[in-house]
């Protein structure tokens, strides 16, 4: 048993080190707003491993477009007006104003839950602020978000992601592959490669996740289109 936990402090150190050197790297780029969703999901959180081999959030890159395509995601905007604090382990409930609904049930939803803590991928939403909410249906009819899906303030939002948000549903027939290293190629014409990890992506300001939706066109291919309006299909290379 004592050499089982020294194995995970071990291996806990070791990649608690490795997120805090990934942490640093991203603050260089904080001047750009999309660090609020890909930062959380970038970090595998696992400093939090302790001797009885408890582990932390921990969460994969994900493009907002395919957690908005999951069947049982529910996508609002809502006003968050107060809290109750999750108390013995229980979830985080937060009193919201369901103002609408982009996707999901047509249901009005009064309250959204969380976990206790940040170990168990609870988020912290501010009182008196509207978010962009999308959110995991659960079985007994309560709404859930976590750190691994996405939650942002909206008028943090800009015009052309919620231009986008509105063309999400239209790709939900097409797969987004995410690419972290060259050589970088399409499997299939109704693939849409996610190159914002690739080297000189980060730096350039032009991201996927920020201002682009995959959709299918008339054709029967996926290609990204941008929010702006206007705008035409996007072919990355």
């Amino acid at each position: 048993m004592q050499s089982k936990l020294s194995v995970v402090t071990k291996y806990g150190s070791l990649l608690c080190g490795m997120a805090r050197w990934l942490n640093n790297l991203l603050i260089s780029f904080s001047r750009m707003s999309w660090k609020k969703f890909v930062l959380p999901l970038m970090l595998l959180c696992v400093c939090g491993l302790q001797e009885e081999g408890a582990q932390a959030c921990t969460c994969l890159p994900i493009h907002p477009q395919q957690l908005y395509c999951q069947t049982n995601v529910v996508v609002i905007k809502a006003k968050i007006l107060g809290v109750m604090p999750g108390t013995q382990g229980r979830p985080i409930k937060y009193d919201i104003e369901h103002i609408k609904t982009f996707k999901g049930v047509e249901k009005l939803f009064g309250a959204i839950y969380t976990g206790p803590n940040s170990a168990a991928c609870g988020i912290m939403l501010t009182k008196g602020t509207d978010y962009l909410l999308m959110g995991k249906l659960q079985s007994d009819g309560t709404l859930h978000v976590s750190l691994c899906d996405f939650y942002q303030p909206w008028d943090a939002l800009s015009d052309v992601r919620k231009n986008v948000l509105d063309r999400y549903g239209e790709g939900c027939d097409c797969t987004i592959r995410s690419c972290f290293n060259y050589p970088c190629c399409m499997m299939s014409l109704t693939e849409c490669l996610w190159t914002d990890f690739l080297p000189g992506k980060l730096s350039n300001g032009v991201l996927q996740a920020q201002n682009f939706a995959c959709v299918k066109s008339s054709n029967g291919c996926c290609d990204w289109y941008s929010g702006a309006v206007g705008s035409e299909k996007i072919t990355w290379h």
